[in-house]
């Protein structure tokens, strides 16, 4: 018989509603019999691609008796991580205030008023069993105690950002030796041989490579020009565009790589490292013009298309780790799978992709070895050493990759989570018309306008204006997050950017200003940092602030550059004014951890010299638009019209002698138009 998450839309949720254990989703019914039956509560919070989530279903939540021992003594509330980020949020604070290392699943143990007062990661059946006797037995006996700490984890959450973090408010200093500074704490635990950073696992953290990025193109406008930082971007791009974190037949990068070498990753592909990874090899293309990195958008894009898209435009969220029961058993191939497939093509592709007779990978479970297609050598130094030429070399990928696709489409799939995140698929928006402002691609750009079209109309409240944070089957639900704002704001100014579509431009300022009266703490003594939740939304124990960046940036640093953005775009100065107050309250952080702000910091790097303003005017707006595009110049904003514009930049402007015109201005003044791309350049460098 089904239990409470039967009627739920989340396929993590869903996948416990035949649980024997008496799971409820997060909501007001399970808090409230908690009180009634004066129970603590056990939430256990995960997410549908998650590896060890499943082990411990299958271990214990799974097991009658297990089950029977969580029905009898506690309130067991199952909960969705990407569904409810600010409750996962909250308890994970807790649980590493408690000394425990964060992860999921992620099983957390409240009094009846949701207080968090014990938590811990994944255990193995006998010892979770022991678990919920032991903490039985202390609420019962030692109850006073556990409400002791409870209520000093309570405070905990509720510290103020000033408290927690030491944030004093001061102006920030943009500069190059304060930037030098960020740079120096982020490089020293960079990986120079390998790429990624110091440490395993490895995880892509798209943010920090895009801070080095304009951190070298601020060194290059002083005339210094810091190859180390360069360096380092493309190391890591390129041994992970190589390696097995990304899927070398189909496209897509999985979630991280368990060891330092880029080979073993732990399988799951989720939208918001693909989405930002696009956008991400795409800046990346432009500067350094790396066939690599073009193929990887391409096959990326074709990837998300084929795989999470779904009918209505909208992006899934992510593909499941396990097919049939196994991690990464529809990825790799044994030995002699691929001696059968490949046949006379075995020996050079297995040199190309470090295959050996043994397997370079295990699977467990029973399962015999195995391969993951990996590669340490780049295309150029493989053709040398062989003797081909590159097109001899594509030709014979293209028939061997067909081979292997032909044999994994056969195989059981992956699990699909097919609910539509708001804020993942705003940065894959933004992923997407990034790509198309580099690459020109039409289709690039089709499926960025279905996008955009889908998440105002399907995720957008049209009775208030404000988003709703998951979709799925028709339905819209949960209050947006200020992750989903920042998010979307961003891929919609974007997509303005590539399109010079007026209207992409109002919805992103519509919905800014919904922020900013939603989300502004009102206690006129705090800082200008962002609630991570709407005031009209659920009130839980703590009310935060997101600040460090991690896989995904902070909400707080994404609204910051958005800020900055609209203000030179629509003529907002209290924009600007307000970003600036924003970093000048995190300055002295990134300067101790610069290496967990780096989108804080891109931001600075944005800052360090003046943005330049290209406002583009005639009958070939598109056309100039496409070509200052495919150069890497982080530090502008473009806005254009081949007629009237209503934006301030481009009112009074026209065409010279019928020729396309392009005005380059800084701080709302401008210099002459000139009329080549190439005169731009000039005046920018």
């Amino acid at each position: 018989m089904p239990n409470q998450l039967i009627n739920e839309t989340s396929p993590y949720l869903l996948q416990h509603a035949h649980n024997p254990v008496n799971w409820y989703p997060w909501n007001e019914e399970a808090l409230r019999r908690a009180i009634d039956e004066d129970k603590p509560i056990l939430v256990s919070i995960g997410y549908s691609a998650c590896h060890w989530c499943h082990v411990m279903e299958r271990e214990s939540f799974e097991k009658e008796e297990v089950a029977r021992v969580m029905n009898d003594n506690f309130i067991c509330i199952k909960v969705d991580r990407e569904e409810r980020p600010d409750v996962d949020a909250i308890y994970m604070d807790a649980v590493q205030a408690m000394g425990v290392q964060g992860g999921w699943p992620l099983n957390v143990f409240l009094m009846p008023d949701a207080k968090p007062f014990y938590g811990l990661t994944y255990l193995p059946q006998r010892n979770w069993i022991n678990l919920l006797v032991s903490i039985r037995d202390a609420y019962a006996e030692h109850r006073g105690d556990l409400e002791q700490s409870a209520e000093g984890f309570a405070r905990e959450l509720n510290l103020t950002d000033v408290d927690r973090y030491g944030l004093t408010q001061g102006d920030p200093l943009f500069s190059p030796e304060t930037l030098d500074v960020f740079y120096r704490k982020v490089a020293v635990k960079a990986d120079d041989e390998k790429g990624g950073m110091r440490r395993a696992p490895k995880f892509p953290m798209p943010s920090v490579w895009r801070f080095l990025l304009r951190y070298y193109d601020t060194t290059v406008a002083t005339g210094a020009g810091n190859d180390a930082a360069l360096h380092q971007v493309r190391i890591t791009l390129d041994r992970m565009a190589l390696g097995g974190i990304y899927d070398q037949l189909g496209g897509g990068f999985a979630r991280y790589s368990t060891d330092a070498d880029w080979l073993a990753p732990h399988f799951e592909k989720m939208l918001y490292d693909n989405g930002q990874l696009l956008t991400l090899y795409a800046e990346a293309y432009s500067l350094t013009k790396s066939p690599l990195y073009r193929h990887v958008v391409y096959q990326t894009i074709g990837f998300a298309q084929r795989e999470l898209l779904s009918p209505e435009g909208g992006f899934y969220s992510a593909l499941d780790a396990d097919s049939e029961g196994v991690e990464g058993k529809f990825y790799t191939f044994t030995t002699p799978e691929l001696r059968s497939i490949l046949g006379d093509d075995y020996g050079w592709f297995a040199e190309l992709y470090n295959l050996t007779e043994e397997g370079n990978w295990d699977l467990g479970h029973g399962q015999p070895s195995t391969n993951i297609l990996h590669r340490t050598e780049s295309d150029e130094s493989f053709i040398e050493r062989m003797g081909w030429t590159m097109a001899d070399l594509n030709v014979r990928l293209d028939a061997t990759h067909t081979r292997l696709l032909r044999v994994r489409d056969q195989r059981i799939r992956p699990g699909l989570d097919d609910k539509i995140l708001c804020s993942w698929n705003g940065l894959m928006l933004k992923g997407l018309a990034t790509a198309y402002r580099v690459f020109g691609e039409l289709e690039f750009l089709t499926l960025a306008l279905r996008l955009a079209y889908f998440l105002l109309k399907n995720m957008r409240d049209s009775r208030n204006g404000r988003l709703w944070h998951t979709y799925k089957n028709g339905r819209a639900r949960q209050a947006g997050f200020l992750e989903d704002y920042a998010a979307v704001i961003d891929g919609l100014v974007a997509l303005y950017q590539a399109t010079f579509t007026e209207n992409w431009l109002s919805e992103a300022d519509q919905l800014t200003k919904y922020v900013l009266t939603n989300f502004t703490d009102p206690d006129p003594a705090s800082d200008d940092l962002l609630f991570f939740t709407d005031k009209n939304g659920e009130e839980l124990i703590a009310r935060r602030k997101e600040l460090i960046d991690n896989v995904i940036p902070s909400s707080n640093s994404i609204m910051a550059e958005n800020l900055y953005t609209l203000s030179l775009l629509l003529d907002r100065p209290e924009y600007a004014e307000r970003a600036d107050r924003m970093v000048g309250r995190v300055q002295s952080l990134i300067q101790q951890n610069a290496d967990y702000l780096t989108n804080w910091a891109a931001l600075f790097a944005l800052r360090v010299r003046p943005t330049a303003e290209i406002a583009i005017v005639g009958p070939e707006a598109e056309l100039v638009r496409q070509e200052l595009d495919a150069e890497f110049y982080p530090n502008k904003v473009l806005c254009g019209t081949t007629g009237k514009g209503d934006l301030p930049l481009l009112q009074h402007r026209g065409p010279i002698d019928g020729k396309t015109a392009l005005y380059v201005c800084y701080n709302r003044a401008c210099q002459l138009p000139v009329t080549s791309v190439a005169e731009v350049w000039k005046l920018l460098r």
